[in-house]
């Protein structure tokens, strides 16, 4: 049976394999990162594309979100993490603007969105940060920010990190 790593350390993303979706932050090479975001949001339009609306947005359980749900979540992820990856470049070590996740998917209804719309948005959301993080130099992966938590990043753990979200929604949603 897997570790199940302390979620309240976030560093456990980058130095082992996730137990549950089998992402490896340590195999991860910076010019990988652009392609690795495009075929996470190419999978997640063919995943949506495939499936029942009724059954998108039918929870598994009354403690998880919907398939819907979770593509929504993603597709907020690629752009909150586009924000704050320009605010790396444009500032010197930034504090991230808090993000509720939580009230984020209630207020903005993920439940009652278009999962074909939702997948075209995570899909150009994505693209936005993969086209982002291919034009980066050496100088910019070195960069720095911070979330309110306290949690560091350099541009180079940020990249690595988020990757890990939407791959593991996907798997999430068994996709």
């Amino acid at each position: 049976m897997p570790v199940v790593p302390d979620t309240k350390d976030w560093t456990w993303v980058l130095q082992r394999r996730c137990p549950e979706c089998g992402y490896d932050a340590s195999a991860i090479t910076r010019a990988a990162v652009p392609g690795l975001i495009r075929d996470n949001a190419a999978a997640w339009q063919a995943w949506l594309g495939n499936r029942d609306v009724a059954d998108l947005r039918t929870r598994p359980r009354e403690d998880r979100w919907s398939a819907a749900e979770y593509a929504c979540h993603v597709r907020d992820v690629y752009r909150i993490y586009d924000q704050r990856l320009v605010l790396m470049l444009e500032q010197d070590d930034p504090a991230f603007p808090n993000w509720d996740q939580d009230a984020t998917a209630v207020a903005d209804r993920y439940q009652d969105q278009d999962p074909g719309v939702v997948a075209d948005q995570l899909a150009e959301a994505a693209d936005r940060i993969a086209s982002r993080f291919a034009g980066l130099t050496p100088a910019h992966w070195e960069r720095t920010g911070s979330r309110s938590d306290g949690a560091h990043f350099s541009v180079d753990s940020f990249a690595r990190y988020l990757i890990h979200d939407p791959v593991h929604h996907l798997h999430d949603v068994g996709g």
